[in-house]
């Protein structure tokens, strides 16, 4: 007999199905064994189900799932085939009346619909069937069963379809794409043609989603009417040849335009839309938009220009008040606008060339002293995104170029720094001040030194009106003068020996 630990493990693994108004105990009996099995009535609680009874539970609600999901779709099956004159579902067999067909349509987990279809009416409507069916006489009937189907229900429909005359598109309005490209794929399969152009006909005049998009073109792609599906295909593939001028020419079109809007709102929404739509074309896609390097830097020149026309009549202004700060609103847009293109320029890897150009810069830096800094401090932004790009190594310049950025812009950067961390649309003071070290930890050690030591001055003077960048300082003072001392006195010392060796 089995002990009482035992039968408790069995109870536990679920071997045993415990009755919950019983419980197991141990019993003092005359009997040899000194541990016997008794029961008698528990009031305990009934014992958590086992993993057999929840799988079986599991099953139970999956069959009960596909069972009602079946009698749904039996009962539409039964209102589509009401409204087909001449279509009767088959129950019980065909019944052998002469010029049917017993179509049996199967899914793929084993539901069956079986239909009495007019012979002549699959014929005539139905090119896959005219074939299948050659050579028999009127009089003869057959049996078709079509097995493994995605959608009974569709298949069903499609068949319905043969039996109307009135304009089948019509019969689509109100319909979900989805719905109409599974009965354009059977239509394709049974070769129903008025059901192709049908559903041709509501794909091209319906708006599609993107995700509808994809299973448009993925189902159109598998079709061989090349015409009628082209008539599709017109609203996402152009028969225009693209060419890199025509592209250079609409992407400047719309930068133009951007550039030159009035609206502030409006030209910052599309400045978002724009280098959204191009940085998802970037260098990471495989159909990559070939926006060539000229055009950009053309509009850059354009907007330079613009810029240096604004300060130097706002340094030479001798009219109203209101006409001034109408100038100097005007000097931030454009600088704004440098800003915008050569994010662009960055983001395609085309941001080196504008770095020399702004370094260069040396009379419009001259200007911008001239102007009060909540007008120009929109300028010094242009440096800080140049300073951040290089620091974060995704511009590549020369270290001549790179000092001759600094000396050019530095100062005038040290002197906006406040203003360009306060305004609403301000830059992330730690991705400068991260930058602008990183920028100056990239030179020869005696320019850093230089940098690094007016930066110090300034910073002490200024205190957080100046980025701090003392981490970068740090980093110097180690190259400089704790590192410096170990390669001293770690520097091997070489030795020479000559020898004569017999000639």
């Amino acid at each position: 007999m089995a002990t009482t630990k035992q039968v408790s493990a069995m109870l536990k693994q679920g071997f045993l199905f415990p009755d919950p108004s019983l419980k197991v105990g141990h019993t003092h009996s005359s009997s040899s064994n000194p541990l016997s099995l008794s029961v008698f009535p528990s009031s305990s609680p009934p014992a958590s189900p086992t993993l057999f009874e929840m799988m079986t539970d599991e099953q139970n609600r999956e069959a009960r799932g596909k069972e009602e999901a079946r009698r749904r779709m039996s009962g539409r099956i039964d209102k589509i085939l009401e409204a087909a004159p001449g279509l009767r579902r088959d129950y019980g067999g065909c019944r052998g009346w002469e010029g049917m067909v017993k179509l049996t349509v199967v899914s793929r987990d084993g539901f069956r619909v079986s239909m009495e279809v007019d012979r002549a009416v699959l014929v005539e409507k139905s090119r896959f069937f005219k074939e299948k069916f050659f050579g028999g006489g009127k009089a003869v009937s057959h049996t078709v069963e079509i097995c493994d189907c995605d959608d009974v229900e569709v298949y069903v429909e499609v068949v319905l379809w043969m039996h109307f005359e009135e304009d089948l598109k019509a019969r689509l309005v109100g319909e979900e794409v989805s719905k109409v490209l599974g009965l354009l794929k059977v239509s394709a399969a049974m070769m129903f043609d008025a059901g192709i152009v049908c559903c041709l006909e509501y794909l091209e005049a319906v708006p599609w989603t993107e995700e509808e998009e994809e299973k448009v073109l993925l189902q159109l792609s598998q079709l061989q009417f090349s015409e009628l599906v082209g008539d599709v295909l017109k609203r996402v593939v152009s028969n225009e040849v693209s060419t890199s001028s025509r592209v250079d020419d609409i992407i400047s079109r719309l930068i133009t335009g951007v550039l030159q809007s009035k609206d502030d709102k409006a030209r910052r929404e599309m400045k978002n839309l724009l280098s959204k739509l191009l940085k998802e074309n970037g260098c990471g896609s495989q159909n990559r938009l070939n926006v060539s390097k000229d055009a950009l830097y053309h509009l850059c020149h354009r907007c330079l220009s613009s810029l240096i026309l604004c300060l130097s009549e706002a340094t030479n202004f001798d009219g109203s008040r209101q006409d001034q700060t109408t100038l100097m609103g005007e000097i931030a847009v454009e600088a704004e606008n440098i800003q915008w293109i050569v994010d662009i320029l960055i983001d395609r890897k085309m941001g080196h060339d504008f770095v020399q150009l702004w370094a260069d810069q040396k009379d419009l830096a001259t200007l911008h002293s001239k102007i009060p800094v909540k007008y120009r401090h929109e300028i010094s932004k242009i440096t800080a995104h140049l300073c951040i790009a290089i620091g974060r190594g995704r511009v590549l310049v020369p270290k001549q170029v790179r000092s001759a950025l600094l000396c050019t812009w530095l100062d005038a950067l040290y002197d906006d720094f406040n203003w360009m961390r306060r305004t609403p649309r301000s830059v992330d003071k730690n991705l400068v001040e991260h930058g602008l070290g990183q920028t100056i930890l990239t030179l020869p050690l005696q320019q850093q030194q230089s940098f690094f030591l007016a930066w110090f001055d300034r910073y002490l003077d200024k205190g957080d009106d100046c980025p701090n960048i003392q981490r970068a300082f740090e980093v110097w003072w180690r190259r400089a003068f704790t590192r410096q001392c170990a390669l001293i006195h770690e520097r091997p010392q070489l030795q020479l020996v000559v020898s004569d060796y017999p000639s």
